[in-house]
């Protein structure tokens, strides 16, 4: 076993939370060591919604538009039809899914929600966190131990296995993404509360050209009533679909490829299609949240800190806003810009958006919610969208934030708007908006809105 060395944040697990949290720390230019147990990324599609709050963080992260080049055109709906082949003749009906139609995110960000399957975008975005000098990213490097150390300013010990053998790093700041299992949350003694077993399931991973058969109905989600008691199908990238198939729990779901080329076509209403499986695998549903997602300074971040089920597609989105929105706070504690008390919010301002989203995902009518009730989740109060003109053409008031405070004022806000009232002075970028626009965002005449780097307003009113 090798010394320790030392990193100021050591986050475990590169799925979408641990990356946004990379990211996000790197992107502000402080250090980071991402390690991962697996070798290389899943090439499993797994989840395919990435929602409009989600799309705007990846966003500003530079990363939309490698992201939606592996996007399907969809609406989020879900339709329901007795096959495919109905709903391709238009036959059946739209649900709500809690996500706003193509139409309706136009008018309320720049980033309208995707169907996009984790196994694009997560490669995406470690590629760009391996370009930031920042950030250290170690695959194929398992977590087996996590104990307190008597070291000033270095508290955890984290014993790492990897291919080179196993040594210890010692952390200042502890980010567990580790998944529902995770290594870290059990080191911590923090205990998950909720529900298991609330439904078998099986999920088969096939390719088919189904696209030509729906025709333009293009939708997130298909539940299909054939063959009984029914059946989804989920667009995952091209040709690749997910079709999924409902139990109860304690049955045992037979897994033989044979009976889901079956079910697949009669749900699809081809009776001579010849999906090419790719993969059977089943799994329980279960929803569950932290007793406490705080430790010291170690944090639970994305399903180590939260489990949801499939439904309402919930469960990466909270991940990386969980990445962000720590990742954010951490960067400006450990640059001096605000003080440790700062990093209380992230637990204060997260669980609730977690409580709620677990609890939607056990109901079993949690998918379909209208978009009105939802947004408010998902986009958790942050400064509103509007079209402004730029240097290169329009831009969003949400493309203006800066990586400290951003300060925004109409054609008559002063300049010179001295220190910010706000712990640490962090940076502050000073936007000056035409009079429409900051009518719009309500800046008071003559005065400024101070707005974090996640958009939520700070203070409205006049800044001497």
């Amino acid at each position: 076993m090798s010394g320790p060395r030392a990193t100021p944040v050591l986050i475990v697990g590169a799925g979408p939370a641990g990356l946004s949290a990379a990211l996000t720390l790197a992107q502000h230019g402080v250090e980071c060591l991402l390690v991962e147990r697996r070798p290389e990324l899943s090439s499993l599609p797994r989840a395919t919604v990435i929602s409009t709050r989600s799309m705007e963080i990846l966003r500003g992260l530079g990363l939309e538009q490698e992201i939606r080049a592996g996007e399907t055109e969809v609406e989020w709906r879900q339709w329901f039809c007795e096959t495919l082949v109905a709903a391709g003749a238009g036959e059946g009906y739209a649900s709500p899914t809690g996500l706003p139609t193509r139409e309706e995110a136009a008018m309320l960000s720049p980033s309208p929600p995707a169907c996009v399957p984790q196994d694009h975008l997560e490669p995406i975005m470690l590629k760009r966190l391996l370009s930031l000098p920042a950030a250290r990213v170690e695959l194929g490097s398992e977590v087996i131990g996590v104990e307190r150390a008597e070291r000033p300013g270095n508290p955890y010990r984290v014993v790492i296995r990897g291919e080179r053998g196993t040594r210890v790093v010692e952390a200042a700041r502890l980010v567990a993404a580790d998944g529902v299992r995770s290594v870290v949350r059990g080191a911590l003694g923090i205990r998950m509360r909720g529900e298991d077993d609330l439904l078998d399931a099986v999920s088969v991973l096939f390719r088919a050209p189904l696209w030509d058969t729906l025709g333009q109905h293009r939708y997130g989600l298909y539940a299909t009533r054939k063959p009984e008691p029914g059946g989804l199908f989920l667009p995952a990238g091209g040709e690749r679909w997910l079709y999924a198939a409902m139990g109860s729990p304690g049955e045992d779901p037979t897994l033989r490829e044979a009976d889901f080329v079956e079910q697949i076509r009669a749900g699809a209403g081809l009776p001579r299609l010849d999906p090419a499986i790719e993969r059977i695998g089943a799994f329980t549903f279960a929803a569950k949240l932290a007793e406490r997602f705080r430790d010291g300074d170690a944090f639970l971040i994305g399903d180590a800190a939260h489990q949801v089920t499939p439904r309402g597609g919930t469960g990466m989105n909270t991940a990386i806003h969980d990445g962000f929105d720590l990742g954010w706070k951490l960067a400006w504690v450990l640059r001096g810009w605000a003080g440790p008390d700062l990093l209380d919010s992230y637990e204060a301002e997260r669980r609730p958006v977690a409580e709620h989203n677990v609890a939607r995902s056990a109901d079993p009518n949690g998918t379909a919610r209208d978009a009105a009730s939802e947004l408010q989740v998902d986009l958790g109060g942050r400064l509103k969208h509007v079209w402004t003109a730029g240097e290169h053409g329009l831009v969003s008031t949400l493309d203006l934030l800066g990586p400290g405070l951003t300060a925004f004022t109409g054609p008559a806000g002063s300049a010179d708007l001295g220190p910010p009232n706000f712990p640490g002075n962090p940076p502050v970028t000073i936007r000056e908006l035409d009079s429409i626009t900051a009518r719009a965002l309500a800046v008071p005449d003559g005065g400024a809105l101070l707005v974090r780097p996640d958009g939520v307003p700070q203070a409205a009113g006049v800044i001497l």
